[in-house]
């Protein structure tokens, strides 16, 4: 099933795209700078960095449909949650020893990307109650 055009839900992904796309040139360019102060494996920064590339161009393609398919807007949801889930994690799983910082910057985005995921929940929502009338 393809989505009709819900400005609302290019804004989320949109605003997602964006976002994404920060991290990911921040935590590429500035692993080795950011592991010192976060007290996070440089490695993991990076790698991070990595999935975020190709989470952008999935967010991009979406948001430039002309008919976002709804399971695509569902896989990035899912994506979404199991990034927020991976997040708090890696904090509980006693395998990293962050810093203040790097505890409060891994909650700081995984509280981001659940707010992403609201409103994509919500503007898919509505997208499909408005195709429904």
């Amino acid at each position: 099933m393809s989505l009709s055009p819900d400005s609302a839900l290019r804004r989320a992904l949109m605003l997602d795209a964006v976002m994404s796309g920060a991290c990911a040139i921040l935590l590429l360019a500035g692993a080795s700078a950011l592991a010192g102060l976060l007290g996070l494996p440089e490695t993991l920064l990076f790698a991070s960095g990595l999935v975020f590339v190709p989470f952008v161009a999935l967010l991009l393609w979406l948001m430039r449909a002309a008919s976002p398919p709804a399971a695509g807007v569902r896989a990035v949801i899912a994506i979404n949650l199991a990034w927020a889930a991976s997040s708090a994690a890696l904090l509980l799983s006693g395998l990293v020893d962050p810093t203040p910082l790097g505890t409060a910057f891994v909650i700081v985005q995984a509280a981001a990307v659940l707010v992403f995921a609201a409103l994509q929940i919500g503007a898919l929502k509505r997208t499909a109650s408005l195709r429904a009338a």
